[in-house]
């Protein structure tokens, strides 16, 4: 017993080191965990502009990384889906809903712009045998982000653990550009799926925050969940739903989950029961709010440490003003190793010393002549002669030295030594320097990640009463295009970025969309509106089948998917006449198609006797026989003419604008 405790205590304790070290931990430098390192190594060493089979991929990386290939792939689908370093093409699952990616050999990845641009520089990087010794691998990437940040992450060593929270990308560079002014910074928490963070107990990530899903109150008998909390997925949350539920603590009828790209989450209520008191109750009883907790335990000098956002973000920063450092340390040898090899070619060739050599019978003495033949020029080089320059300039081809043109070489130098001026001015300024390398990275990817988490507190700006009511939206009938960028027609709405558009067709066709830049409409559009996803939107529809008959019904508009498409006539030949927004008790008038023999020309219809049918119902039938015009008659005896004729509507109003 007493020679197996000391070999057990050793085992344990290297096995300990390396779940800590090489595993679950990621490393403050470059934020990132072994295998994850790994595969952006790879994806570089790969990199050619175009997508990789996420197969290929993990079998690259394989050569690094010691374990199974279900590992790496797992890691760079979670690593593809932060959107930040690998571009994605292919089912890579969503995070929302819980949905598993397609398997490795249906997808595809590469590096994004982003990565190439700020996570590698080979110069820079210390490289170290694989586990196998066949190939090298980094031991930490030149990051110029905050990635450990940026990321987040969650992971689970030998005795201890971590979890740390996503960031916003702008907003730690922005407070990376402070820091370098001295000035105070603060930073909380965003996540990827949205709705409300407290931060009032955050303690600069040593504390934790509240999440909440965002509801809402669609009607009275109605709740509506867009987005949900972090941590958790749409089915995650339905279950924690329907299981509260079950114990009595929420009272729900039923649950319809509309999520597609976005979350859509219909809760309807049963008699008795209001949305009022049902949000509370969902906050209090299911994964509509959550508390996470943040543990920032990372990798520092080879040993695990606990870090406050601010003092990482402020280590990052050195760290980050030190590459660049770096970087034009090695820019510098790089532009004087050209201006030496410029001079030491223009003093070879002008002052012909390669006519030295033609006597010299031995290697050498050819060289012994080429070093006789610069030592009187070798106050004008910037260095010592190397055998390595001599080699180099006996392998200038004749041709280059018979067009030797002494302008371009002047012209190159030139070029060269205000480069190094430049290098040497940014070295002297390097704080401004790394300032201004973080405004160009917020100018170039700032905008590509706005914030999506709302904080939610006495001081916190409503975004959403603040976005409201910002675009212009117009339909053009010649092109059939629908959006803020539609050109040459008379703008007909005005919403916000969170409103949804309800479009009717001709064809009795209808899609709820968001206001979108340009999007095509294949028929042409009768009626649109901002639609009140909360109350939803009521209609008297009179509309004619592929055998003319008219037919009407009344309809209300509610549970939607956005941008798919619904029909309102089923009959794929049939066309919408008369689209009355709300409750109409107007009079239709029919005139029939005329036929042999015919005694009833024309016949007259009540909408008011119309009973509230599903959107996909066929409706009452009007008239007997096929009809080749229908006429609103309205209230005060007063009538609006043939359909064929009438303009289309907007929020209810007449507009201008015909049919076909």
């Amino acid at each position: 017993m007493t020679r197996i405790e000391p070999l057990m205590g050793r085992n344990f304790i290297e096995y300990a080191s390396y779940v800590i070290v090489d595993r679950a931990i990621p490393d403050i430098r470059d934020g990132l965990k072994p295998v994850q390192r790994r595969i952006l190594a790879t994806l570089a060493k790969m990199d050619d502009g175009k997508f990789h089979k996420v197969a290929n991929v993990i079998g690259d990386t394989m050569k690094l990384h010691p374990h199974g290939d279900a590992s790496i792939g797992d890691a760079l689908v979670v690593l593809a889906n932060k959107d930040y370093f690998i571009e994605r093409q292919g089912n890579f699952g969503n995070p929302i809903t819980g949905h598993a990616a397609a398997a490795p050999r249906y997808i595809e990845c590469r590096l994004s712009e982003l990565a190439r641009e700020t996570m590698f520089n080979k110069a820079l990087t210390e490289f170290r045998p694989s586990y196998d010794g066949r190939n090298s691998e980094p031991v930490v990437l030149p990051a110029k982000l905050p990635v450990v940040l940026m990321l987040g992450a969650e992971g689970i060593a030998v005795g201890m653990s971590t979890r740390i929270l996503p960031h916003n990308l702008a907003e730690l560079l922005d407070a990376q550009i402070r820091i370098l002014k001295n000035q105070a910074i603060e930073i909380h928490p965003d996540f990827p799926t949205g709705g409300y963070v407290d931060v009032g107990e955050y303690e600069d990530g040593l504390g934790r925050v509240k999440v909440r899903a965002k509801v809402e109150k669609k009607d009275e008998k109605t709740v509506v969940i867009r987005e949900i909390a972090y941590g958790t997925t749409t089915e995650s949350l339905i279950a924690s739903i329907e299981s509260a539920a079950q114990k009595g603590k929420v009272k729900i009828a039923a649950i319809n989950d509309y999520t597609t790209d976005t979350v859509e989450i219909d809760i309807e209520l049963p008699r008795g029961i209001y949305a009022d008191e049902v949000i509370p109750q969902l906050y209090a009883h299911t994964e509509c709010e959550v508390s996470l907790s943040s543990n920032l335990v990372m990798i520092k000098d080879r040993r695990p440490v606990e870090m406050g956002v601010s003092e990482v973000l402020c280590y990052l920063t050195d760290r980050l003003r030190e590459l660049i450092r770096a970087e034009l340390q090695h820019e510098l040898g790089e532009l004087a190793d050209r201006k030496h090899w410029l001079d030491l070619e223009r003093l070879f060739i002008e002052n012909r010393i390669y006519k030295r050599i033609e006597s010299a019978t031995t290697a050498a003495q050819v060289v012994g002549e080429v070093r006789k033949g610069l030592k009187p020029f070798l106050k004008e080089l910037e260095r010592e002669v190397t055998d390595e320059d001599i080699d180099r300039l006996l392998k200038i081809p004749i041709r280059r030295i018979s067009q030797y043109d002494i302008d371009r070489n002047r012209s190159e130098i030139g070029l060269t030594v205000a480069a190094i001026k430049e290098a040497k001015a940014k070295l002297r300024k390097l704080t401004e320097t790394t300032i201004a390398y973080l405004d160009g990275l917020l100018e170039t990817y700032g905008a590509r990640y706005p914030r999506r988490t709302e904080i939610r507190s006495l001081e916190a700006v409503d975004v959403r009463a603040v976005a409201r009511q910002n675009i212009k939206l117009a339909y053009d009938p010649a092109t059939g295009f629908f959006g803020s960028e539609v050109k040459g027609a008379k703008y007909q709405l005005t919403a916000s970025e969170y409103d949804r558009i309800l479009l009717v067709s001709r064809d009795g066709s209808f899609r709820i969309i968001a206001p979108e830049a340009k999007v095509l409409i294949p028929s042409p559009v009768i009626h649109a509106e901002v639609f009140d996803q909360e109350r939803g939107a009521p209609f008297t529809v009179v509309y004619r089948d592929a055998d003319k008959i008219a037919w009407g019904k009344k309809v209300h508009i509610k549970a939607f998917i956005r941008d798919r498409e619904y029909e309102l006539v089923k009959d794929k030949q049939g066309r919408v006449d008369l689209l009355i927004p709300g409750d109409c008790n107007d009079s239709v008038h029919v005139d029939f198609v005329p036929a042999k023999r015919q005694r009833v020309h024309e016949a007259e219809f009540d909408l008011g006797e119309l009973e509230l049918t599903g959107v996909t119902a066929r409706g009452r039938r009007l008239a007997p026989k096929p009809a080749a015009k229908v006429r609103r008659i309205r209230g005060d005896g007063s009538d609006d003419g043939a359909a064929d004729d009438l303009p289309p509507q907007v929020n209810g109003e007449d507009r201008e604008l015909p049919f076909d």
